[in-house]
Parts: structure tokens; C-alpha cells; sequence
């Protein structure tokens, strides 16, 4: 269902209101409580009366929210992607294996230390080699999917590759874990939560650039996007080129994924049913209008349910993991129960 982009312009508006809200929500909650009219004095450059809050806002909330943004609305987005190239509405930006990957590598470098030396135990507390780490496991997946995306030609083959590469990758960790001790195994079980507020503004700053470089590709594989809808002969109808935007697709979606859980771990949930809230919502499948709409929605979602996490009347702060799952599942099952239809 194609419709002009003025349509939805209401809808747009709406979305960006509720982003602004629920990220100023987002800042607003902690552990220290700051008036709304301080953190207004912040954001806007000032000095507020107390010189701890200027610190906590400018060092540890603003960039966990504009972190929570980034890794909903890019998660969302891959999730698109993969539905899309796939034409499989269970497909996620996880299919492809890249977060396993990226898990396997921060896997060798905590577990890996039982087997392969101690020293590497002394690396695990920064966040950059973490990143890395997770990175270079990302960036190895990602290589032999693209290689084998090249020698294969039925787009379905690709994604019970990145399956199989997924499941070896899972298959190495528990090798890992099963000669790690207690310490290094809860270690990597609490970066498996996924985390938005452990990113310093020069981490944030990477992040960002490889965000905006993905989000600004997307734009140039609408048409392409668009017309995968209707399958790849329809596609060469068009003088598509199905290998060189399926590339492009992986591409784009294995440095998003890849990225994202190098910096905030494994999140689950967010890619998988962000982009069909949306189309229920917008009724659409036009891409033009579904990338930034799946986008200000998946950022909304990770805004609230970072806010569950860290609500003030808990005593400690929830895994990010287990709030998108728990908030995220029965808002999917309601809107396909009311809506009875999946836009594709």
C-alpha cells in the first residue's frame, strides 16, 4: 500500500513530539532527582544551582538517552531491512549471525583467559577493547556472509547461512564457558544484558558516526526496498540490480547490528517487532515512510523501557534485555489480536 508521504505528516509530528517527551523523560529519572526547570538549564547550556547535577546530566544521562535512541531506532531499522530482503516477518537484524559474532569475540577475550592466558583478564574492564573485541568477531561474520552472498544466489540461502553461523558461534561460547570460571562467566553475563549507560561523549561520538553513515545508505535502497515487496523478477523488471542491493542491504544492516552490540551488548526484542508496530500503526509499506517512521519508533520504545529499567522506586537497575521483552511481547500480541493483519 503506497501512499504520498503529506499523509503522514500528522503522524510524523506526533512521533518526534513523543521522542522529545519521553527523552526528556528519559534524563529526568534516577537516582538523584533534578527538577525539570535544572535540566532544562543544562540542555540549553547553562550553569544549574548545583554543580553534581550539571555533571550527572552532561556525563551519564544525556548520553545513555541519545545511546537508547541510537541503538532502538538502528536495531528497528536492520530489523526492517531483514523482513524486507527476506520477505520473512520472523527475520531480525540478528539472523544474519553479526551479533553472534560480536558475542563470540567479547566471548574470547572474557572466557577466553582460562584457555588462552590470564593476561587477557586485565583488558575486560574498558570499554574500547570490549568494542573491539565484539567488533572483530562482528566484522569476521559479516566477512563470510558476504562471501557467501556473492557464490549464492537464492536470497534464502543467506539467511540459513547466518543461522548456521549463529549457531556455531553459540556453540564456541558454551565450549568457552565450560572451562571459564564463575567470575569470568558472570562477567559476560552481565554484558549479555545489553547496557545503554556505560558510553563515555568520545564512544558516543564513534557510534554516532557509524549511525549516521548506515541511516543516510538506507535512503539510497528505497527503490530497491520497495520493490523486493513484490519479489527479485519484479525487481529486474524494474533494472534492479538484485546482488549489488543485496549487498548493500547486508551491509548496511551488519554495521548497525555489528555496531550496536559492540557498544551496548546483545539487545533482543526491539528489531524483531519494532518495524510491525509500525506498519500496524502507519498502515503502510512504503519504505520512504516506514525507515524514519521505524526509526522514531524504535527510538521511543528503547527510551521507555530504559526508563522501566532505572524507574526510582527500584533498587537497582533492571537488565535492558529483559524490559524490551517483558514491555515489548504483549504490545505486539495486542496490536496483532485488534489489528488481525500484518503489512508486508
Amino acid at each position: 500500500m503506497i501512499q504520498p508521504i503529506k499523509s503522514y505528516r500528522k503522524s510524523f509530528f506526533g512521533l518526534i513530539i513523543l521522542l522529545i517527551v519521553f527523552f526528556l523523560c528519559n534524563i529526568s529519572l534516577g537516582s538523584v532527582a533534578i527538577p525539570l526547570d535544572e535540566i532544562f538549564t543544562i540542555l540549553v547550556g547553562r550553569n544549574s544551582s548545583k554543580e553534581t547535577w550539571d555533571f550527572i546530566i552532561l556525563n551519564f544521562r544525556l548520553p545513555k538517552s541519545i545511546t537508547a535512541i541510537m541503538v532502538g531506532s538502528g536495531l528497528s531499522i536492520s530489523g526492517l531491512l531483514m523482513q524486507t530482503l527476506f520477505r520473512n516477518p520472523l527475520a531480525g537484524p540478528f539472523v544474519l549471525g553479526i551479533s553472534s559474532g560480536a558475542s563470540l569475540g567479547v566471548a574470547f577475550l572474557i572466557l577466553g583467559s582460562s584457555i588462552f592466558g590470564s593476561g587477557l583478564l586485565a583488558y575486560t574492564t574498558s570499554n574500547w577493547v570490549l568494542a573491539i573485541a565484539s567488533s572483530t568477531g562482528a566484522f569476521l561474520v559479516l566477512l563470510a556472509v558476504l562471501i557467501a552472498a556473492t557464490r549464492v544466489r537464492n536470497t534464502m540461502s543467506i539467511l540459513i547461512i547466518g543461522l548456521m553461523f549463529g549457531s556455531l558461534s553459540a556453540a564456541i561460547i558454551s565450549v568457552l564457558t565450560y572451562f571459564s570460571q564463575a567470575n569470568q562467566i558472570q562477567q559476560y553475563l552481565f554484558w549479555s544484558f545489553g547496557s545503554l549507560g556505560n558510553l563515555s561523549w568520545s564512544e558516543v561520538l564513534v557510534f554516532l558516526l557509524f549511525y549516521l553513515v548506515c541511516l543516510g545508505g538506507c535512503f539510497f535502497i528505497i527503490k530497491p526496498l520497495n520493490s523486493l515487496l513484490l519479489g527479485e523478477n519484479y525487481a529486474k523488471s524494474l533494472g534492479i540490480s538484485i546482488q549489488k542491493s543485496r549487498n548493500l542491504i547486508l551491509l548496511i544492516t551488519a554495521i548497525l547490528t555489528g555496531v550496536i552490540t559492540a557498544f551496548s551488548g546483545p539487545i533482543a526484542f526491539i528489531g524483531l517487532a519494532v518495524p510491525h508496530i509500525t506498519k500496524l500503526l502507519f498502515k503502510t509499506s512504503n519504505h520512504k515512510i516506514l525507515i524514519p517512521a521505524v526509526a522514531c519508533t524504535g527510538g521511543i520504545i528503547m527510551l521507555i523501557c530504559d526508563s522501566i529499567a532505572q524507574l526510582p522506586t527500584l533498587e537497582y537497575t533492571l537488565p535492558i534485555n529483559a524490559i524490551t521483552s517483558l514491555f515489548g511481547a504483549p504490545i505486539v500480541i495486542w496490536l496483532l489480536v485488534r489489528k488481525r493483519k500484518i503489512y508486508v
